[in-house]
């Protein structure tokens, strides 16, 4: 094993300060990376998607659950699998509680194109309560790039990915998506706010306007412990 070297304190002092200054210009090239994000512009959907969870059919539509925006984890969970992706299942394993999640208005989704006859047993083995949907049937998968059609004769190839929607009354519109080595640092709740198009809802984000655009108090003065929010 190779480890790193070993150092007086004041030299890895001098060192730490020296990583600290790339560290928080990271962070200010991450801010304005999100910024950017947020200034995409957003594509409505006209198509009508039919889902199956544990309520029985549901519209992409029902999918935000009344919240204004919502993130769909596409899973990689194909109908003639057995079981979901080990590495998908890794990733669901490391989402933050959801309570704060929807303070921020935003709720969060999985679909998969398996049938929600494996998809609920497999759920049930790994103790999710996050909501899961069945896109089997539909071209959802397929329209937002989680399913790739092979050649000829193959079937389709499954890969990992969020896609981002806002809702403005009852129009939906399609803002973000990433896919595979996107979503490397995803989880928390700050982490999938930074894709979506309202943010974390602060005051000091960019563009302007953003925070108060669902007229409630900044995305950090809503914090709460998960189990004093109002649903």
């Amino acid at each position: 094993m190779t480890l790193p070297p070993i150092a007086s304190r004041e030299e890895w002092r001098a060192a730490r300060e020296e990583l600290l200054a790339k560290e928080k210009a990271a962070t200010r090239a991450r801010d304005a990376l999100n910024a950017e994000r947020r200034r995409l512009p957003m594509v409505e959907i006209g198509k009508e998607y039919v889902f199956e969870g544990g309520d029985g059919k549901a519209t992409l539509f029902d999918l935000f659950a009344g919240r204004h925006q919502l993130v769909v984890h596409h899973f990689m969970f194909a109908p003639e699998w057995d079981a979901g992706c080990r590495s998908c299942s890794a990733f669901v394993d490391q989402i933050a509680h959801l309570a704060h999640l929807r303070a921020r208005d935003t709720e969060l989704a999985v679909v998969s194109r398996a049938p929600y006859t494996k998809i609920l047993p497999f759920k049930a083995r790994m103790g999710w309560t996050v909501p899961w949907y069945s896109s089997y049937g539909n071209d959802f998968n397929h329209d937002f790039l989680a399913s790739v059609q092979g050649t000829e004769g193959e079937e389709p190839h499954e890969r990992p990915g969020v896609s981002c929607f806002l809702r403005d009354r009852d129009r939906v519109f399609h803002t973000y998506s990433a896919y595979e080595r996107g979503l490397d640092g995803l989880g928390s709740t700050t982490s999938f706010l930074d894709l979506t198009a309202l943010g974390r809802q602060e005051e000091w984000e960019r563009p302007a306007g953003r925070a108060s655009a669902l007229g409630a108090p900044a995305g950090s003065e809503r914090i709460r412990y998960h189990d004093e929010y109002e649903d």
